[in-house]
């Protein structure tokens, strides 16, 4: 991500390409125009508005002709934004491009955490968008209320929703947890999920049986392919697909369970000469990028739903909307902003939600305690966010093989033919293997399979169990 110039210098004003953090514009605007980029701004990531050099570049400062006041775009937050955005104004000496001591003005303008800033006279709100201020429609300033908590999706009333719709196991779950027998609806009321008889769109995304009643999109699908890509048409690779749809502690768990049943297994020979067993990815990172799915999602953004998609070499997890407010894919390990704070308390209280303020570094911390390749977070199309948990099936190989150099020593590894090499590091992998296994995996004939591992005994690699050359049981595995 590009970032905002830091030093004030004209020169490098002059220079730079704007961008979503920059802008520059001549001191013959009118103090108006110039809020709608100081909106933009604010409402925003932040940015800086330079006033005095024209688009092109040239310096011209406030001494020509028609330049208006400095003081007039100095009091335009406070003149022509409201609420009023958080605006540093820096006065910088340069030499116009007429050769004359002057000076232009740089307005270092704050992001706005909790209010969506507009323009005063309009009421128009703008948002930076690459290098453009863009105006926003009702719908997208909706959003960006919700983005920055001045409004909140989950408090909204579904009005065409009861205390009919409850799920009546989760909510018995719930008042387990909290410990109490008072009745349904006196629960739902003091917690705030239930409004003159409505449930509100928190209580019906984690009490209503059916939530897609109301909020359409409030699922997660589950697909397991078979390949590195997902197929389509005749080629389509989907192994498994599933999708859950009802209260999100209902979800939580049935999405847990298939993602469990469709995660391999993979066998290393540890040092003290036994076979263990570990999983295609920790547990915990997989299963806290779903849980932050569900909870921090965007519910107010329609036409998406979350999608956990299991490919042979990595997982995605991808929920609708974009990081909440001041979290960015750079602060994101260290920042929290819960954008459905309910949401993420009620969770929380049903012991999903355990690791409130540290459960993104711990993905970071549990992937490479498994030594795999760190967490991919990204935000496609800029519309959601995407973790990616990449199994590193190459450095597993690569690290198998090393682990057998090291059991066999380097001359006898080196001695291997190709069929003898993949024979070994299949044993290596898997602890055992008979004949028709490794014959299924070189895609070879039996005469060509049982010489071969009858070759690895000969060299003392590997072990021969069996009562006679006949015996269906007999297999092969490393000699200890």
């Amino acid at each position: 991500m590009q970032q905002p110039i830091g030093q004030n210098d004209p020169a490098v004003f002059a220079a730079a390409k704007e961008n979503q953090y920059f802008d520059r514009k001549s001191a013959r605007i009118k103090p108006n125009d110039a809020a709608r980029h100081i909106v933009a701004f604010a409402n925003a990531a932040g940015g800086k508005l330079v006033i005095g050099i024209e688009d092109d570049g040239e310096i011209t400062g406030f001494r020509r002709s028609g330049s208006r006041d400095i003081e007039d775009f100095r009091h335009a937050p406070l003149a022509c934004c409201e609420p009023v955005p958080v605006v540093r104004a820096v006065e910088v000496a340069v030499t116009n491009s007429r050769g004359e001591d002057d000076f232009i003005l740089v307005l270092d303008v704050r992001p706005s955490t909790d209010h969506v800033i507009a323009r005063r006279g309009d009421r128009a709100v703008f948002l930076r968008q690459g290098d453009r201020s863009v105006v926003l429609g009702h719908d997208q300033i909706t959003a960006l209320e919700y983005d920055k908590n001045q409004r909140r999706f989950e408090d909204e009333v579904a009005d065409r929703s009861s205390i009919d719709d409850v799920d009546p196991e989760v909510m018995a779950r719930y008042k387990k947890e909290l410990g109490t027998d008072v009745p349904d609806e006196q629960v739902l009321r003091s917690r705030g999920f239930l409004v003159d008889g409505h449930l509100t769109n928190a209580g019906v995304l984690i009490f209503a049986e059916n939530p897609t009643r109301f909020i359409p999109c409030a699922r997660v699908r589950v697909i397991r392919f078979d390949g590195n890509k997902m197929q389509t048409g005749r080629r389509l690779n989907i192994v498994k697909e599933r999708t859950f749809d009802g209260p999100l502690p209902k979800v939580i768990e049935g999405a847990k369970a298939m993602i469990s049943e469709q995660l391999r297994e993979f066998q290393y020979l540890g040092d003290d000469g036994r076979f263990k067993v570990i999983p295609e990815y920790p547990e915990f990172a997989w299963f806290e990028g779903l849980v932050n799915a569900v909870t921090h999602r965007n519910y107010a953004h329609s036409g998406d739903h979350i999608r956990v998609m299991m490919y042979d070499d990595r997982m995605e997890i991808l929920s609708p909307g974009k990081l909440p407010n001041v979290v960015t894919l750079e602060n994101m390990r260290h920042t929290r902003w819960a954008r459905n704070p309910i949401i993420a308390r009620t969770l929380a209280e049903f012991g999903w939600v355990r690791e409130l303020n540290e459960g993104v570094q711990r993905i970071y911390d549990e992937m490479a305690g498994f030594f795999l390749n760190e967490p991919i977070f990204e935000e496609p199309n800029d519309a959601s966010v995407q973790l990616t948990l990449e199994n590193s099936i190459t450095s597993r190989v690569l690290r198998r093989e090393d682990a057998l150099t090291d059991s066999i020593g380097q001359a006898a590894y080196e001695a291997l033919n190709e069929y003898e090499l993949a024979a070994m590091q299949y044993v290596f992998a898997r602890g055992r293997v008979t004949v028709s296994e490794l014959k299924e995996h070189l895609g070879r004939s039996v005469k060509v399979v049982r010489p071969t591992l009858r070759g690895l005994v000969d060299k003392g690699l590997l072990d021969w169990h069996g009562s006679n050359s006949r015996d269906p049981s007999q297999y092969y595995d490393l000699r200890r």
